[in-house]
């Protein structure tokens, strides 16, 4: 079967990078300053990761009334949906369907806090849900950096009760999968960067890596002594 990227979907939250808005742990240790760049360098990686994956990106934003300035920001070639809910359950799920309901046949979500995030994942997660009704991605702090589903198996009901930024996260979002017997992908364990210790850990991590002439390890590197 040939499957073409306008078949998959990633979508892709992000923040518009404002002071006291992202990355706030660490700029308790680094700064605001410091914090908004690593976050505006950690969205240009993860786009840039989104380039070897057969997808189409959709950048969903944040606030809804900065349309323009992430057009500014990131250019005009993605397709640009606006966060909607009261949370970030009902925001996600708000996402999956506004996706969906176009007739796409799988779509995941990803975040901004996995500047690393290996394409090879991503596309893993797309391969799974060739015969699995959901793929997830655990993180280290009991959360999960992606959640997928076919359209035929989106189950709006993963978003509901759950106690987000918690780290019953990803154990409370598999006891629902689970509840309702789908079959379930589960992909490597990744480390969000929350922290000023995330931050050494992808520094440590990928000093031999292709990810160290990213923007995220160039910026590390330039104020290393600030951050190692």
């Amino acid at each position: 079967m040939n499957v073409t990227c306008k078949d998959n979907w990633v979508v892709f939250f992000v923040k518009y990078p404002e002071k006291g808005r992202v990355k706030t742990r660490l700029s308790v240790d680094l700064g605001e300053d410091v914090a908004v760049a690593l976050y505006r360098y950690f969205t240009a990686d993860v786009l840039h990761t989104l380039e070897r994956v057969n997808a189409q990106t959709c950048i969903c934003f944040y606030p809804e009334s900065a349309r323009g300035r992430f057009i500014d920001w990131l250019g005009p070639d993605y397709h640009y949906m606006p966060q909607q809910g009261k949370d970030l359950g009902e925001r996600m799920q708000n996402a999956f369907v506004g996706i969906l309901e176009q007739g796409f046949k799988k779509a995941i979500i990803i975040g901004s806090d996995s500047p690393d995030l290996p394409h090879e994942l991503i596309n893993e997660a797309f391969l799974a849900l060739q015969n699995n009704d959901a793929v997830i991605g655990p993180t280290f702090d009991g959360g999960y950096y992606l959640l997928g589903f076919k359209r035929e198996t989106f189950l709006p009901k993963v978003f509901h009760g759950i106690r987000w930024s918690t780290n019953t996260v990803y154990n409370d979002t598999l006891s629902i999968l689970r509840e309702y017997d789908y079959s379930i992908h589960v992909l490597s364990k990744w480390r969000d960067v929350d922290t000023l210790d995330d931050l050494r850990d992808v520094f440590r991590r990928n000093k031999d890596t292709l990810f160290r002439r990213s923007r995220t390890m160039v910026y590390i590197m330039k104020y290393k002594e600030g951050f190692i």
